[in-house]
């Protein structure tokens, strides 16, 4: 049996990717919602305004099984899903959908109560994660979406824990 050690901050695999339209996006959004690891990930998304980090998450949300409209959580910092019967096969899965864009200092994290939402079972996807600084837990997998000129998207994924590992690993 071979043990991945994991050191904070250090990725075990590192994959690139392009994404030439949204159908891609989506596609590559499948492919993640099907992984088991998904329901208790913590997911970072990287890149500019507009660089499709909430579109990403939007496909994501919606392959795991979340209908009706997913809204960005720009403004509102949180939304909070609930899927019965997700993709990956959990019973019943919570997902947090966070966007800490607006926060002006880390310490917004912990005065606004996300510790408790982070120790709590499910899916966490945040938008802007440098914003939370110390406080945000060790990422499993970090997505970092870059818009080139052609409008096509390089996507670079990297995986900082096993369940990151496994993740990153069901990509292709």
């Amino acid at each position: 049996m071979i043990e991945l050690m994991t050191v904070a901050n250090h990725p075990l695999i590192v994959k690139k990717t392009c994404w030439a339209d949204e159908k891609a996006t989506m596609a590559f959004a499948q492919t993640l919602a099907q992984h088991r690891a998904i329901v208790t990930a913590l997911i970072t998304l990287h890149g500019e305004l507009g660089a499709g980090k909430t579109t990403f998450a939007r496909h994501l949300l919606h392959a795991l099984g979340v209908t009706g409209r997913v809204k960005s959580p720009t403004y509102a910092v949180v939304e909070a899903y609930t899927v019965e019967k997700p993709a990956a096969g959990a019973a019943a899965l919570s997902v947090w959908h966070c966007d800490f864009y607006r926060f002006s200092a880390p310490d917004e994290w912990e005065d606004a109560g996300f510790r408790d939402i982070f120790a709590s079972p499910g899916l966490k996807l945040v938008e802007w994660p440098d914003k939370a600084g110390r406080y945000l837990p060790q990422a499993d997998l970090s997505i970092a979406i870059e818009s080139l000129a052609d409008q096509t998207r390089q996507v670079t994924v990297s995986a900082f824990t096993p369940a990151g590992l496994a993740l990153a690993q069901s990509l292709t």
